[in-house]
């Protein structure tokens, strides 16, 4: 993990004010997240795309899976991509059946095509062997997508983006023609083309070069298959400026590159009724949600440590991927970034550390640490190593009010699986 961006140049969606008297109520750690920034995302997506009669965003699921979010972001028209069983559930909690739900998954248990089955849900297709699985289960729906993968390198502006040729996703081409045939003779009549080629990506070039794959893609599969191309899906990929000196993605030109794309390919075809679809999680989220924590300790031995009361179990990233996130101590937000350095956690692991030889105002205890773009893969990645609890999660509503949209794990709910054993009473008066 090696870091240089130590000024406090992002600024936080709450104000040190607000935040001070959240914390009073809320004890740390725990998620926030911007009621309005997420409304103002999903408007913003749903603008960009307005020329496609029938475009839809599909919301990661997996990256923020919380009830209150996914019914915010229906009030907005968005859909729902699910990749589990418990994702369908929550769906189906909030509401979503058929067409809105999107269930993208790999190496998929029957119980959970089955329940897609079930929900109505459009089903995308991860490998040729899951048509014959599928069909065995619940037979070949008339609407069904197929994933896929290009191979290689996939590069934009010569510039190496990710390596799909190393990914477990998806057909090959050849895959895709003789799947389309026999999904057909299997009762499908309306198909779609799902990709995810790069992660997190911050340039605007990404959609429309991945648009212009897909939709060659689908003009070639029209016409050795004959099948109808009823959407395509250009799933995720769209990132976030992590770093205060990086830029963000300007999703109203994303948008217009697609269509250019669009009138190019698809519309001479005679396919200029194809639907597109995404499936954003990270940049529908990522911004407008923070983990919010406490300094309690500090530490001089070879370096500065300052320890908070969060940890790898609260946010994963910075540990697993020596991701940076961008720090404010709340209050110092004028002060000069003199001071360097690694903010930790409490965790039995080296590595669980938000920042290392950051450079930030000096820190006291009881400062209140504001970690940024937590909003996707943030909490939804937690895990409870060393017996740590996940964190409650908080709303910060539009009128300023804020609403617990999940409470904090207890030693309770740790010890639920063992609720058959001898052990439970005893766990339960600890």
């Amino acid at each position: 993990m090696n870091e240089e961006s130590g000024s406090q140049m992002k600024k936080p969606f709450v104000t040190n004010e607000q935040l001070q008297k959240i914390v009073e109520e809320y004890p740390t750690p725990f998620h926030l997240y911007d009621e309005k920034g997420i409304r103002e995302r999903a408007r913003n997506l749903q603008k960009a795309f307005a020329w496609n009669k029938g475009f839809k965003e599909y919301f990661a699921v997996k990256a923020t899976p919380n009830p209150f979010i996914l019914k915010i972001l229906q009030e907005e028209g968005c859909g729902v991509d699910c990749s589990s069983l418990t994702e369908l559930m929550m769906s189906e909690a909030c509401g979503f059946s058929g067409s809105d739900i999107m269930f993208s998954s790999n190496d998929t248990p029957a119980q959970d095509f089955q329940y897609a089955a079930k929900l109505h849900a459009t089903i995308n297709l991860d490998d040729f062997t899951h048509i014959d699985f599928l069909n065995s289960l619940v037979g070949i729906p008339e609407t069904i997508s197929c994933r896929y993968n290009p191979g290689g390198k996939f590069a934009i502006s010569n510039t190496i983006m990710d390596n799909p040729g190393d990914a477990k996703y998806g057909f090959t081409k050849e895959q895709m023609i003789e799947g389309y045939k026999k999904l057909q003779q299997l009762g499908a009549k309306h198909f779609g083309i799902h990709a995810f080629l790069a992660s997190n990506t911050t340039t605007n070039e990404y959609y429309p070069t991945l648009a212009r794959i897909l939709f060659e893609l689908a003009v070639e599969l029209k016409e050795k298959t004959g099948a109808h191309i009823a959407f395509i899906n250009l799933s995720g990929g769209v990132g976030i400026p992590y770093r205060p000196e990086q830029q963000e993605v300007d999703i109203l030109a994303v948008g217009e590159g697609v269509r250019k794309a669009y009138e190019e390919v698809l519309v001479p075809a005679g396919m200029g009724d194809v639907a597109i679809f995404t499936e954003l999680g990270r940049y529908m989220l990522g911004p407008n949600g923070c983990l919010v924590t406490k300094a309690i300790h500090e530490k001089h031995i070879y370096k500065e440590y300052i320890g908070v009361d969060a940890c790898a179990a609260n946010l994963m990233r910075p540990a697993m991927y020596g991701a940076y996130h961008h720090i404010t101590v709340m209050g110092k937000e004028d002060q000069p970034c003199d001071h360097k350095y690694d903010i930790t956690g409490g965790l039995c692991e080296n590595c669980d550390k938000f920042a290392v030889d950051r450079m930030l105002p000096k820190i006291d205890i009881g400062d209140i640490i504001y970690i940024h773009d937590t909003g996707a893969h943030g909490f939804s990645m937690g895990y409870n190593y060393n017996g740590k609890l996940r964190s409650a999660e908080v709303l910060l509503k539009e009128d300023g009010t804020t609403q617990l949209i999940r409470r904090a794990e207890t030693p309770k709910d740790y010890f639920a699986t063992f609720d058959f054993t001898p052990y439970w009473d005893k766990l339960q008066k600890g």
